[in-house]
């Protein structure tokens, strides 16, 4: 059985007494790196939430299930010219290719998209759609 190893710890290494004062001699201020050493760790699961907050994974995620489904529960022939591009606040946009498909799914296909949409992922988290041409 191999010992355990030494894993040393992060940042500068402790000064000796005899480096202080020859810092203090020198007119160096180290003590923004020995307050750097002095502060520990966090565990894992204090960091994780924050650090997907910031990338903003939860929205990333709808909007990839989203487009991924998007084909598979739209008609064909509007799927080839409207395709979802973002999702913020329980809207779902959506760009069209011409003016003649963006009318023809406000007036005709608009609810039933919104209606398909709902059963799917929820009336919570898509609550409207916005087209658009794009």
């Amino acid at each position: 059985m191999m010992p355990p190893r030494r894993i040393p710890p992060l940042g500068p290494p402790r000064r000796t007494p005899r480096q202080r004062a020859l810092t203090e001699l020198h007119g160096l201020d180290l003590a923004p790196l020995e307050k750097a050493r002095e502060q520990t760790a966090q565990s894992l699961s204090d960091v994780m939430p924050k650090v997907l907050t910031t990338l903003r994974m939860d929205r990333r995620r709808a909007e990839a299930e989203i487009a991924r489904v998007w084909n598979g529960l739209i008609d064909p022939n509007i799927a080839q010219h409207a395709q979802p591009v973002s999702y913020h606040q329980g809207t779902l946009f959506v760009n069209v290719d011409s003016s003649v498909w963006l009318d023809e799914i406000v007036r005709y296909r608009r609810k039933e998209i919104l209606d398909r949409l709902q059963h799917s992922f929820g009336r919570e988290m898509i609550k409207k759609i916005s087209f658009r041409i794009g």
